[in-house]
């Protein structure tokens, strides 16, 4: 029988095979790629799932170490640890409570003995609009609810642990200030971790604790990387559980290192208590709302002491502030204790200026043995300039018009480099002598100090002029135009107005009357302490000028060696060794026979020589300041202080008065009265020069400090 012809549309035998074929490719194909994987899984990631399955069963804790401590330059310390018993809580464990933690805050405020709405203002997080106390840390580390726990109290919590879920207690170590507020804006506080630094900085965020803090300000915040230390490693074998059968492996923490500074906390103490109370002496009669006072090494820049008033203690930070103390330090009420004056603050420095002015007459021309006319006044642009009190010297010399502060010579070489600066219209680059000086002794940039948030004061010029004239034009048109309704006096208002149509107009001009105030430290010119002692340092050693440095070497721990840290020269100055003398001698005189002679009537010059200038600044809707800035002793300098009293009066009725008693304290010629702690009418450094050696930190960990 014949068979029917094969439908074109149905498989036939070779097709059916194909299929096969391609079947045995397919099951192949997935026995080699999981094959593959199991090579991948087993191989290359042998080590990686060795480690995954090793952490089911071993926990790792991040030891802290121990934070170093920061000495002055005999070894005393200003700022160790102590131990503590501290109750925290886990913020992310209590909110997601459902009742957001209020059970546990509440049973747990009945053991510490802590009312329950004061837990709960702790346990929220800090922000603009959060008053303190609050929590300043990250979320993800514990939040603190209260320190200094009774040891009996911490235990109940720890065996009670089911009833406190979120609740730890345990030892923490925290900053002890033996000191109180003695040098306290220098030495800074600690603060604990932001979210935002955890995320900043890699050393934080991989060797998290979860109980770290960090420096905030002060030597704290400079060296915090130092005095850190380096965390240890703990591996610790679990069961199931989670209960700790064995210690696995432990890799113990490095301390941090010490801090040696060049501080003396007596001379530290003697300039703080010197500073007070010359305040205190100044009132009724002046303001005196703020100062400070520093002592610097001429050779190599180190502080040996900064006071600034007003201060606070470094205390106030642990266990958290609240929100009356926290607004206290930041308000001008209370004089802004945190700023420190010293360092942040900038004023007009007057008279103790007119050395820089000196210095460029000279480079600019003026001869060391001619004499100058010192008028009682002098008309200059069309204007006139008084002398303080009007008074009048007739022709004198350069070293005269030092001892005697005489203004109107000075507005001469300024109105005369001015001119021939090219006046309004300079063609060309003009020299600028005055404030290329200014510059060179330091003034007008930060001195580059190891504290944070220095400001670096102010050298005007025709380019500061212009720039600041380009940032406050468009304020000081729209005043032209609109002018001070709310300022009641007429005349005033008038006046105002005009003066904003001139800033606005020809508000870039640098004027013969701003190049005429700023050879006598006015007008525009701003200083800091620092940046003054920094330069009559420098006028001491014979033209150098170093950065200051209160850190003089880290130490290791466990007494293994210290890394001193070498002075670092900011520049040098331009003036010849002739004029430099020449200066020296004109400041050695104003202490007996100029206007610094009434502050240093009963200080033993024959003893110990101390050259300085007074100067007494005026500043638009202030009273006069006070300085004074000077070395000693003045034929072989070692120390060079500079005093500073806000609104205080005339620099040789306060400033100069203040600075004597810190060269009694430190040479032990009766230290001023109050300086707890150190003995009357002895010396406070040996020999009154400061230590060679540094304290010895023994491999226990004990220190020896230096006798004086």
């Amino acid at each position: 029988m014949r068979k029917p012809p094969l439908d074109p549309a149905l498989p036939g035998p070779r097709l059916g095979r194909l299929g096969l074929i391609l079947a045995q490719v397919v099951v192949v194909a997935l026995f080699a790629a999981l094959g593959a994987r199991l090579w991948y899984l087993q191989v290359p990631m042998a080590d990686h799932y060795r480690e995954l399955a090793r952490a089911n069963h071993h926990q790792e804790l991040v030891v802290p170490a121990t934070r170093g401590q920061i000495l002055d330059s005999s070894g005393r310390p200003m700022v160790n640890n102590r131990t503590e018993l501290v109750v925290s809580a886990d913020y992310h464990e209590l909110r997601g409570m459902d009742d957001g933690g209020e059970e546990v805050l509440t049973e747990l405020a009945e053991v510490i003995d802590v009312p329950v709405q004061d837990l709960q203002q702790r346990m929220r997080l800090c922000g603009p609009e959060v008053e303190r106390p609050c929590w300043p840390g990250s979320p993800y580390q514990p939040v603190t609810l209260a320190d200094d726990v009774e040891a009996p109290v911490a235990l109940q919590i720890m065996e009670r642990s089911e009833d406190f879920p979120g609740i730890t207690a345990q030892a923490q170590a925290l900053r002890e200030y033996p000191y109180g507020e003695h040098a306290g804006q220098i030495l800074g506080y600690l603060q604990p971790v932001t979210q935002e630094e955890l995320e900043a900085r890699d050393e934080l965020r991989t060797q998290f604790t979860g109980i770290d803090q960090v420096g905030r300000d002060g030597l704290e915040a400079v060296y915090d990387d130092e005095l850190r230390g380096t965390p240890g490693l703990r591996t610790l074998g679990v069961n199931n559980h989670g209960e700790v059968m064995e210690v696995i492996s432990e890799r113990a923490p490095v301390s941090g290192r010490h801090l040696i500074t060049h501080l003396d906390m007596n001379v530290q103490k003697v300039a703080e208590q010197a500073l007070k109370e010359g305040m205190e002496n100044a009132r009724p009669k002046n303001i005196a709302d703020s100062g400070a006072a520093v002592v610097l090494d001429v050779k190599n820049g180190g502080v040996v002491a900064m006071a600034s008033l007003p201060t606070y203690d470094p205390t106030i930070w642990e266990g958290g502030v609240d929100q009356q103390t926290f607004d206290e330090i930041l308000s001008e009420e209370a004089g802004e204790p945190l700023l420190s004056r010293a360092v942040q603050g900038t004023y007009p420095p007057g008279s103790t200026f007119k050395v820089s002015s000196m210095l460029a007459a000279v480079e600019d021309g003026a001869s060391l043995r001619s004499t100058y006319a010192c008028p009682g006044s002098v008309s200059l642009a069309g204007q006139s300039y008084e002398n303080y009190a009007g008074a009048g010297q007739g022709s004198i010399s350069l070293k005269q018009a030092i001892v005697a502060s005489c203004n109107t010579v000075f507005y001469n070489f300024g109105y005369q480099m001015w001119k021939k600066d090219g006046g309004l219209h300079p063609e060309g680059d003009p020299d600028e002598t005055m404030a290329e000086t200014a510059r060179e002794l330091g003034f007008g940039s930060p001195t580059g100090i190891d504290l944070p948030y220095e400001t670096g004061g102010r050298v005007p010029d025709r380019e500061w002029k212009r720039t600041f004239w380009e940032e406050t034009r468009e304020v000081n048109c729209e005043r032209a135009e609109t002018g001070y309704p709310d300022v009641e006096d007429p005349s005033a208002a008038a006046y105002m107005k005009q003066l904003a149509h001139e800033h606005c107009v020809q508000g870039f001009e640098w004027r013969a009357n701003e190049a005429i105030n700023f050879s006598i430290g006015q007008g525009d010119v701003l200083v800091s302490p620092l940046q003054l002692a920094t330069a009559y340092a420098a006028i001491a050693n014979g033209g150098t000028v170093y950065e200051p440095r209160v850190v003089r070497a880290l130490a290791e721990a466990d007494g293994s060696g210290a890394e001193e840290i070498e002075p670092t020269v900011k520049s040098e100055l331009s003036a010849d060794d002739e004029t430099l003398t020449y200066l020296q001698d004109a400041l050695t005189e104003v202490t007996k026979s100029g206007t610094g002679r009434g502050a240093f009537a009963d200080f033993p010059q024959d003893q110990v020589s101390v050259a300085g200038k007074t100067g007494s600044a005026d500043a638009e809707g202030r009273d006069v300041s006070s300085w004074f800035a000077s070395y000693a002793p003045a034929d072989d300098p070692q120390y060079a202080v500079a005093v500073m009293v806000s609104q205080g009066g005339t620099g040789g009725e306060t400033a100069g008065p203040i600075a004597a008693e810190i060269y009694k304290g430190i040479y032990g010629f009766d230290p001023t009265e109050g300086s707890e702690g150190v003995e009357q009418g002895e010396p406070l450094l040996p020999g009154g020069v400061p230590h060679d050696e540094l304290p010895t930190i023994h491999d226990d960990g004990s220190i020896e400090t230096l006798e004086p």
